[in-house]
């Protein structure tokens, strides 16, 4: 049996779509619908069914997959295993947001770089565009704020993230208990530090916090949450942080958070491989050594 059919048949199967698979394996549709069709008709069975969006695996699809998936990923790690002797190096390349990349993700990650391990790293502001880069194969492991759906990405919870209002302390002096009395009433007369127009973080507060939506405007936009830390420092105005990047902060006196939530609002990391890609090393030690570092995050 040939096995770049059986390849094409199991990008097919993880990705659940030929158009996906044919985006991965760097084919045209036909293409990858055609050596389907010749893979079928050599077993004399049915792979997939067709249907509306995307296709679902017969049951002798999934008995082949399951059969012959570990098999491909052994070969392909048998070749990526043997380049990576030739250049010196096993390299994994990482995708995320660029602040929690570069302060958690890295230095965490940097004691591998002495067991032979090259880093190479991508920053991405939105989870959409992080797991496309991942799921076309332009990364090896992707930290992401969303949890993927279907079969082709597999995702595992890292750590949560808490988010704090903060302000520079003259902001705090002249707003006083105002904030505890009557909440988002008062906060809505201050300017507002954020990395978008949209208000991203400041929104999913507001609806958190105060079961509403900010009628605020932004009045400095920078496009990374270290810029809007330093900025918020300054005195811009009122910016929603994740604690880990304005702890030090706040532990200086340089900013002051505004509020202290019974039920602070989270959001949560995920690692996301590709399917079956876990059983390549460098991803998996790179996998194993972020969950085991963010236990103390």
């Amino acid at each position: 049996m040939d096995l770049a059919l059986l390849r094409t048949f199991v990008t097919v199967h993880r990705a659940g779509s030929f158009t996906r698979a044919a985006a991965l394996l760097g084919l045209s549709q036909p293409a990858v619908t055609g050596q389907i069709r010749t893979l079928e008709r050599q077993l004399g069975r049915p792979l997939f069914l067709r249907q509306a969006r995307g296709v679902t695996p017969t049951t002798i699809g999934d008995e082949l997959a399951h059969r012959a998936a570990p098999h491909l990923d052994a070969l392909i790690e048998i070749a990526e295993t043997g380049l990576d002797e030739e250049s010196g190096a096993r390299t994994l390349h990482l995708a995320g947001p660029p602040e929690f990349t570069s302060l958690r993700a890295l230095p965490a990650l940097a004691p591998l770089t002495a067991q032979g391990l090259a880093l190479r790293t991508s920053f991405f502001g939105n989870a959409e565009e992080t797991l496309e880069g991942l799921a076309a194969g332009h990364h090896d492991l992707a930290i992401a704020t969303a949890r993927p759906r279907g079969g082709l990405l597999t995702a595992t919870p890292l750590c949560d993230e808490e988010h704090v209002l903060v302000a520079a302390p003259r902001w705090a002096a002249r707003l006083g208990h105002n904030v505890l009395r009557e909440g988002h009433v008062v906060l809505e007369h201050l300017p507002v530090v954020e990395v978008h127009e949209s208000l991203p973080f400041v929104s999913r507060y507001w609806a958190a916090v105060f079961d509403t939506r900010p009628a605020a405007a932004a009045t400095v936009i920078a496009p990374d949450l270290r810029a809007v830390l330093e900025c918020t420092a300054a005195g811009a105005g009122l910016a929603v942080l994740p604690r880990y990047l304005c702890e030090a902060a706040l532990e200086r006196g340089e900013v002051v958070a505004l509020l202290d939530p019974p039920v602070p609002p989270l959001r949560t990391y995920f690692l996301v491989v590709r399917a079956g890609t876990l059983s390549l090393p460098p991803v998996a030690r790179a996998h194993e050594w972020l969950l085991r570092a963010a236990v103390d995050w």
